[in-house]
């Protein structure tokens, strides 16, 4: 079963009557438990790949299939839903409502699916238990450090239980522990949860953890399998 599918994907910006081809014939597939990491340096078409898998943006051509579904031939209205309902969004910036404390913020989305309050309490809760923070319910984002931010922002991802999670940059603003922390921690819920996803990084300390990955240079990607181990693993690794 495949949760993503791009195919033959290529996006092109017109600037100044130039052609700029951020990304080139790029075709990938995630499936469901399995972590996705795109890597190239900063240019390369990472995030605009991330758009295009995300139904953010439009490709010039090819497709991009979410199970079944072809969001480039969505209209606005059916691609809202699919965004709010099967997909998790995690960003470099952490993207927290400052006035809000880490419950509500991890809180927002359900509210925009309607969820009853007492499920809803209940999902917030379990989420930022999942991610360790469950002490800091009542905490705003600025009484947090950056890698608890980030917590925050990933279980407000996961709360709506996406079938795909896509993380552009998501330990770009973190030292390099908090970094390999935060990336094991995604890859620890993807494993457990079963969901599908594709994390962003120009880090190639943080490519390790990938199940598979796609180096992109010039917006072509060439695709390689990553390093199977598990988190513990992979710390014993390193030490030695």
């Amino acid at each position: 079963m495949t949760t993503l599918r791009a195919q033959s994907v290529s996006r092109v910006f017109e600037t100044r009557g130039v052609a700029v081809h951020a990304v080139r014939e790029v075709s990938l597939e995630v499936r469901p438990g399995e972590l996705l990491v795109v890597t190239g340096p900063s240019g390369a078409g990472k995030t605009t790949l991330l758009n295009l898998l995300g139904g953010l943006d439009r490709p010039t051509s090819g497709r991009v299939l979410l199970g079944d579904d072809e969001l480039s031939a969505l209209g606005e209205d059916d691609l809202a839903v699919v965004r709010r309902d099967r997909l998790g969004y995690v960003f470099q910036s952490f993207g927290l409502i400052p006035v809000l404390s880490a419950a509500e913020n991890v809180e927002v989305p359900l509210r925009l699916q309607r969820m009853p309050p007492a499920e809803r309490d209940a999902r917030v809760a379990e989420s930022l238990e999942l991610v360790g923070l469950g002490a800091h319910a009542a905490q705003r984002p600025y009484e947090l450090s950056g890698g608890q931010q980030q917590r925050v922002g990933i279980a407000r991802a996961l709360a709506a239980r996406p079938q795909l999670l896509l993380a552009d940059e998501p330990t770009g603003q973190l030292d390099s522990g908090t970094a390999a922390t935060v990336m094991d921690l995604i890859g620890e819920l993807v494993h457990a949860r079963g969901v599908a996803a594709v994390v962003t990084t120009h880090d190639a300390s943080l490519v390790r953890r990938a199940d598979r990955v796609v180096e992109l240079h010039d917006g072509v990607g060439s695709a390689r399998r990553g390093n199977d181990a598990r988190p513990d693993e992979r710390r014993q690794q390193e030490r030695s």
